[in-house]
C-alpha cells in the first residue's frame, strides 16, 4: 500500500500529539472546544449507574467526543481492546460491563495519559484492566484475540487509517464488534502536505 507519510512526517505528528495530550493528562478542561468530564459523559448518554460510581476526579478526566457503547452491547466475559484509551474512562466502562470474567486492555502512545489511566483504574479497584504503550498502527495481538474493539476520537489522529482498520479486522474474532466514534474534518481542506502534517493534531 502506497503511503503519503514519511517517517519524519509520522514522528512530527506523534510529537505534536504527545505535546498536546501531556497537557490533557493534567486536566482536559479548557483543552477542547467541546464539553469534557462528567458533563460530557452525561450528555453522551453513558450508562448512568456506572457513571454514578465514578469519583469526580475519575469522571473529570474524560475527553472523548462520542459514546462507543451506544453502537453495540458489551457482554459479560468479553475480551476488549480500547485503542487510544487516554485516561481510561471508556476502558473502565467496558471493564464494568464485561465483569470479572472479562478482560480489557487499554493502549495509548502518550505515557502521561497511561499514568492517568492507571491511577483511575486503581481508584476503582478494578482487576480486569491493564494498560500498555501503543505501537501506533501496529497491534501486538494475535489474530482473532478480541471480542470487541472500542475507539473514541483517535482514528482522526492516525495518519494511515487503512492500516489500523486492517489491524482491527485482523485482531477481532469472527463476528466481533468494532465500536468506533470519532470526529470528521469540515471546512476548507489544507492541500499542501507539509502544512497538513504541521496542523495534524489540531
Amino acid at each position: 500500500m502506497e503511503t503519503l507519510f514519511t517517517a519524519d512526517d509520522k514522528n512530527r505528528i506523534k510529537r505534536d500529539i504527545e505535546s498536546k495530550y501531556q497537557k490533557v493528562a493534567a486536566t482536559p478542561k479548557g483543552q477542547f472546544k467541546y464539553p469534557t468530564g462528567r458533563e460530557a459523559l452525561e450528555r453522551l448518554g453513558y450508562d448512568s449507574d456506572i457513571l454514578r460510581s465514578l469519583p469526580d476526579e475519575v469522571a473529570d478526566s474524560y475527553c472523548g467526543t462520542g459514546n462507543p457503547f451506544s453502537l453495540g452491547r458489551i457482554e459479560g466475559g468479553e475480551r476488549i481492546l480500547d485503542f487510544g484509551c487516554g485516561a481510561g474512562i471508556d476502558t473502565i466502562f467496558a471493564a464494568k460491563m464485561t465483569g470479572d470474567r472479562g478482560r480489557v486492555i487499554g493502549i495509548d502512545i502518550v505515557p502521561e495519559m497511561l499514568d492517568k489511566a492507571k491511577k483511575n483504574r486503581d481508584a476503582l479497584g478494578l482487576t480486569n484492566v491493564e494498560f500498555a504503550v501503543s505501537k501506533g498502527d501496529t497491534l501486538e495481538f494475535s489474530e482473532g484475540y478480541f471480542d470487541t474493539i472500542i475507539s473514541n476520537s483517535v482514528i482522526n489522529l492516525v495518519p494511515e487509517k487503512e492500516v489500523i482498520l486492517k489491524e482491527f479486522y485482523r485482531c477481532l474474532k469472527p463476528g466481533g464488534k468494532l465500536l468506533l466514534v470519532d470526529q470528521i474534518f469540515t471546512g476548507e481542506q489544507i492541500k499542501e502536505h507539509a502544512a497538513r502534517v504541521k496542523s495534524w493534531f489540531q
